[in-house]
């Protein structure tokens, strides 16, 4: 079982050219997401820029540092940093799924509804989705 939690030693863990990698990563991604306005228009566009812009880039990262971790105890690190970038996807797409939710709601409710309101709420939905599809798998997985 994983137990989640927040750790920031592991931002001593990570070099300056690992955030470099996370930043061109965002940076190419919301580029891109300009030329697809351009061409497509706002609405497809922001579809690209709900994509979590520095996962590609954190995911290795995290196996990369998980692996490594592992090694320095003298042990075999890859079956760990697999898991670990496999959980951080999961939970990715669960804030993503969320992410949808909210912009659903967003595009529904604001042209009626107060734009505060709205957004307070679809905040809580977002909430609401990402946290319930997390309890789902985390039941789903039991052994």
């Amino acid at each position: 079982m994983m137990i989640v939690k927040i750790d920031p030693s592991g931002l001593k863990e990570t070099a300056w050219h690992e955030y470099a990698v996370r930043f061109i990563f965002g940076g190419l991604i919301t580029a891109i997401a300009g030329m697809l306005a351009k061409e497509w228009g706002p609405t497809i566009a922001g579809l690209f820029l709900a994509f979590p812009a520095i996962f590609p880039a954190s995911a290795t990262l995290l196996e990369k540092h998980q692996r490594q971790r592992k090694s320095r105890k003298g042990l075999h690190g890859e079956q760990r940093g697999l898991d670990a970038a496999a959980a951080d996807a999961a939970g990715a797409a669960m804030g993503s799924i969320g992410l949808i939710a909210f912009a659903v709601t967003c595009w529904l409710l604001i042209p009626r509804y107060p734009a505060g309101f709205v957004l307070v709420g679809a905040a809580l939905i977002w909430l609401f989705t990402a946290v319930s599809l997390w309890i789902l798998r985390k039941r789903r997985w039991r052994p």
